[in-house]
């Protein structure tokens, strides 16, 4: 009886480490909203020109781990260039806020940019959308724009 239980266990056990490190998310950003992609690399003309004159970027540097962000709490003004750069440094993680169309997935030490402009006023659950471990479902953090 005691080689079933530890089988079984064991199995569970693989079960979820096997989910941590390869489900996909399962909704897709929009593209017209949240845009994300790899850290550009420095000195990159087109991303210097690309932005109006006299606009201010706030970027905020986030770290994803098992089970939070750090820091959980952005806050920006309604209308500013938000851009957020997100590394995971242990699994695979997701970032999502859905009422602005953001969902990416963050592969470990890989850091992802993600830019939108805050142009809804409340305070909006940030949340990891890649299973990453038992304490996946609270995984959360707060985008406050006033």
């Amino acid at each position: 009886m005691k080689k079933v239980l530890f089988l079984v266990v064991f199995l569970m056990g693989v079960l979820l480490l096997s989910a941590c490190t390869s489900q996909q998310p399962n909704m897709q950003p929009n593209d017209a909203v949240g845009k994300g992609s790899d850290v550009p690399q420095e000195n990159n003309a087109a991303e210097t020109t690309a932005e109006p004159a006299g606009s201010e970027v706030k970027e905020f540097r986030i770290e994803a781990r098992q089970f939070l962000f750090d820091p959980g709490v952005i806050e920006v003004s309604k209308g500013d260039r938000v851009r957020l750069v997100i590394t995971s440094v242990d699994v695979p993680h997701g970032f999502s806020i859905l009422e602005y169309g953001i969902n990416e997935r963050l592969d470990v030490g890989k850091p992802k940019v993600i830019e939108f402009v805050a142009d809804k006023e409340s305070t909006f659950t940030s949340f990891c959308s890649v299973a990453c471990g038992a304490g996946h479902g609270s995984m959360k953090g707060q985008l406050i724009v006033k």
